[in-house]
């Protein structure tokens, strides 16, 4: 058995703190890093704030994310499925402004899933439960709501084009 613990203690210290040195810094630049990403919910937005006008905006892939642009420097990502994609940004003279990846996932607090065997049917309870579309879920609880929508997007468009006929 060890006397000289605290000298012991202190020599393995002196010894490994430039190993914990590099070590925390190497998590305080990944938790840098993944803070510059922008994260989104599914059918939620997020505001993004340019240093300067864009003149074209990218998204990787349009199923998981939509931008809109506000203005110039102000960008509305929303959330389309879960997924990752990334946001580019050039400004008039084609040179880089913005360039994130974005991370959409579902807001887990607020959807139930329920499942039954092979059906799955899912849950937005915002506070009351009503169905959500959500990619995997049963077709036979998918295609109704599939349906409604189209049929909702149809109406209102049909009303702004003025074709709504009445009976």
């Amino acid at each position: 058995m060890r006397t000289d613990f605290p000298q012991f203690i202190n020599g393995l210290l002196g010894r490994f703190a430039p190993l914990a040195i590099a070590a925390s810094l190497l998590v305080l630049t990944v938790d840098t890093a993944r803070a510059v990403n922008l994260n989104v919910e599914i059918d939620q937005a997020k505001l993004v704030e340019l240093d300067r006008p864009a003149a074209e905006v990218i998204i990787g892939n349009p199923s998981i994310a939509d931008v809109a642009v506000q203005s110039g420097k102000l960008l509305v990502v929303t959330g389309k499925s879960s997924g990752l994609t990334n946001l580019m940004a050039l400004d008039g003279a084609g040179k880089l402004i913005y360039d994130k990846k974005v991370f959409v996932s579902a807001d887990k607090k607020r959807l139930v899933t329920v499942s039954k065997g092979a059906e799955r049917a899912t849950f937005s309870c915002t506070p009351q439960c009503d169905p959500s579309l959500t990619p995997g879920d049963s077709l036979g609880h998918f295609e109704p709501l599939i349906k409604g929508i189209r049929d909702k997007i149809g109406l209102t468009q049909s009303t702004v084009d003025g074709t709504t006929s009445q009976q």
